[in-house]
């Protein structure tokens, strides 16, 4: 990657919120708030191991701004965790909170560890000892946790076991992506796909192209991709091309999505089974109309994004493209989807479950989803209108009107 590139996730987003900031002409002042999460908690964790040794890990906890209300946000169980990636990715879940009108500020969290590596009992055991080390901090009004990376609705359904044991009383509110059972939400699960394919439609309608026999490739297989190829494919699309970690498949013609979703293994990985593949770099390259970055952070950059031949990028990852290919895409006419937008399906129906919870009423997956399809499209409409007539790219859109019910909120309160 080129130097001028190497900043960290932290850095960039840094640069757009000051930019943002900027433009919706408050100071410095409100830059330096904004900058950094009000709080990060960084804990210790000692787990008993089952082979009798306690092996200690790492924690963190940010909770970026809470003027608008309690914050929200997942919590990643990955070997690559760190405390600038948990505090951009707090900043991140604010501006998707900003952008879609909820009454949340962004919180994120992460555990450095490798779940692959790990008894079902071990990772009971970090689940618990995560919030007992966060419970002076957390709460159904104060902060809301939810699955992330390598994280799913039965580690969710242990932390609030956990968290209602340490309070003596009942809490689902306290956090989100739970079992049905335990008082989830219908439409939980497949919320961040739902969510990325109606900014593709929004997307393909602003260009005038039929979904019908589209021609999209997916980077990402895990929960977000898969979802999106099968909501794809179900639609009329022609899903072309596909990868994992171990590489990619491509067929002109349309791939077989039913029968691959059937072959993966359980940490969405198909790839393996087949002799002719791609990389995930060559398959970010081949020509499509719709290009879907589902994976991982600083996949389209200044090497390559000169060479990316789609008409529409919809980021489903977080962060997957960089600042300067951001650039380089919106002068050659590429409609960029930035990913606070694409990809905030998951926090809205994080915020339908919260409400179901505090309420005690459940809704139906159609009420859910009819619910997720009218805030996304205002704010897909909201970005899209501030980009025509301010003349910023999409990615500054998105940021000054994520930013924006924060900063007020912010001034409000005499902070600023």
């Amino acid at each position: 990657m080129a130097n001028s590139e190497n900043l960290n996730v932290l850095q960039s987003t840094q640069t757009v919120i000051h930019e943002a900031l900027k433009r919706l002409g408050y100071g410095e002042d409100m830059y330096e708030l904004l900058k950094e999460p009000l709080r990060v908690l960084t804990v210790r964790i000692p787990v008993r191991m089952d082979d009798g040794k306690v092996k200690v890990f790492t924690g963190y906890r940010a909770q970026h701004n809470d003027a608008v209300g309690p914050t929200k946000g997942g919590v990643r169980f990955h070997p690559d965790v760190n405390e600038d990636e948990v505090k951009a990715l707090s900043i991140w879940m604010s501006l998707k909170c900003g952008i879609s009108d909820l009454p949340y500020g962004g919180g994120k969290g992460g555990i450095i560890c490798d779940p692959r590596d790990m008894s079902f009992r071990e990772l009971e055991r970090l689940s618990r000892g995560y919030v007992r080390a966060i419970s002076q901090l957390v709460g159904p009004s104060k902060d809301i946790p939810a699955p992330d990376v390598m994280t799913n609705s039965q580690i969710m359904a242990w932390m609030m076991d956990e968290y209602s044991r340490i309070r003596e009383f009942d809490a689902p509110g306290f956090i989100t992506g739970k079992p049905l059972v335990l008082g989830g939400s219908h439409g939980r699960e497949t919320a961040t796909a739902k969510g990325v394919t109606i900014m593709i439609d929004k997307a393909l309608q602003k260009r005038g192209i039929p979904l019908q026999d589209a021609r999209v490739i997916i980077q990402g297989f895990g929960n977000a991709g898969s979802y999106l190829a099968k909501f794809m494919h179900d639609a009329g699309a022609r899903v072309i091309g596909i990868s994992d970690v171990h590489g990619a498949l491509y067929n002109p013609e349309g791939l077989d999505i039913d029968y691959l979703l059937d072959r993966r293994d359980s940490f969405g990985t198909v790839t393996k089974l087949f002799k002719e593949t791609l990389t995930n770099q060559e398959i970010l390259e081949q020509e499509c109309d719709i290009l879907v970055p589902a994976a991982i952070e600083n996949q389209i950059t200044l090497d390559n994004a000169e060479r990316i031949r789609a008409g529409i990028v919809v980021e489903a990852a977080n962060g997957p493209t960089t600042l300067e290919a951001t650039k380089i895409l919106t002068e050659r006419g590429v409609l960029l989807v930035p990913d606070v937008l694409a990809s905030s399906g998951g926090v809205i129906v994080s915020y339908f479950e919260w409400v179901q919870n505090n309420q005690g009423y459940y809704w139906t997956e159609k009420e859910v989803h009819d619910k997720l399809l009218e805030v996304m499209e205002k704010s897909f409409e909201t970005v899209y209108n501030v980009h025509s007539t301010r003349g910023v790219d999409m990615r500054l859109a998105a940021y000054m009107v994520g930013v924006r019910k924060m900063a007020e909120a912010s001034r409000f309160r005499g902070w600023v």
